[in-house]
């Protein structure tokens, strides 16, 4: 175990500093880097029989040239920047960790919920500007405030954290609608299963949380859109590539949606020219959902427990090519 040589190629995102690699030190000798170039990844990694990545790529070519290299632990869920067929070649094995961000993502979603209905901070910004001492009356709203108890939310994708959000709107009193692939495997009491095509139409709060596949990339487009009701919120803390953004820049432009709030994009960071920058009624977060330290804590140490595993012997989240 001493004898080990582990590199973590991206470790920022994970650990800003708020955190502790003392256990994962603790397995072998951990070289840290809080981000690496593409060009950096041989050099840096050449000797390591274990390698620590986010988002990193990993290619069939980079891979090869990585003859020590035993177990990436992919510090994330998703694990597509990895060649997972070459690794396999190669005897390399990968694991993920899953499940830790789920209360967080959750969270995040209701959030951007009742930032939308109730616009907390944009109220605060008007009483600081002295819209309240000017005010003839005793209290004000800068636009109808929406009660979410008795309006329907749709869930696109209804695995661990499109369930948490489902019990959450329960608590609000709301009637939860949901298109998944099991589900008589997953019935949830107060949840009613539909298509695509009638969550679509029928929520007045549309929340996707679906893995990306080929066959739902851009499964959110404009004719879609168009079906939801007049004022419904569209939120989006899966994946950017779920939704047609220049479709959605279309329809919000043309006066659809009452809002819509994204914490993904179909390319991170965007360009300043991406199509939803400055969308009307478009709120963006930068892919904070799953970033409290909490669920980074979590995340770390199940990575932790992922490489340890190996170190043992024994296979742990592993994922297969």
């Amino acid at each position: 175990m001493a004898g080990t040589e582990i590199v973590i190629l991206d470790g920022y995102t994970l650990n800003p500093g708020d955190l502790s690699w003392a256990a994962l030190q603790a397995l072998g000798h951990t070289q840290i880097y809080d981000y690496t170039a593409p060009e950096e990844i041989v050099a840096r990694a050449s000797s390591a029989q274990v390698i620590l990545a986010n988002k990193v790529r990993l290619s069939a070519e980079t891979l090869a040239l990585l003859p020590e290299l035993r177990l990436i632990a992919v510090t994330a869920t998703g694990y597509n920047n990895i060649d997972l067929p070459a690794a396999k070649k190669q005897g390399i094995g990968v694991c993920n960790v899953s499940g830790y961000g789920t209360g967080a993502v959750a969270q995040h979603v209701f959030a951007l919920i009742l930032e939308m209905s109730n616009r907390v901070y944009a109220h605060h910004e008007s009483v600081q500007n002295g819209d309240w001492a000017r005010c003839r009356d005793f209290c004000y709203t800068l636009q109808p405030i929406i009660e979410l108890e008795g309006r329907s939310i749709g869930i696109y994708g209804f695995g661990r954290i499109g369930q948490r959000v489902a019990t959450i709107a329960l608590a609000f009193g709301m009637k939860v609608l949901a298109t998944h692939k099991y589900p008589e495997r997953d019935a949830m009491a107060g949840v009613q299963f539909v298509s695509l095509q009638e969550l679509f139409a029928q929520s007045d709060v549309l929340t996707l949380h679906a893995p990306l596949t080929p066959e739902n990339k851009g499964v959110v487009n404009e004719t879609l859109l168009r079906t939801m009701r007049p004022g419904a919120f569209l939120i989006n803390t899966g994946r950017g590539d779920l939704i047609v953004e220049k479709d959605l820049r279309s329809v919000l432009g043309q006066g659809y949606l009452g809002g819509v709030a994204l914490d993904v994009l179909s390319q991170e960071p965007p360009p300043p020219d991406h199509p939803l920058i400055g969308a009307p009624r478009c709120l963006i977060t930068p892919h904070n959902a799953w970033a409290s330290l909490e669920a980074r804590r979590r995340l770390l140490q199940e990575t932790v427990a992922n490489v340890q595993a190996f170190l043992e012997g024994k296979s742990r989240n592993r994922v297969e090519g």
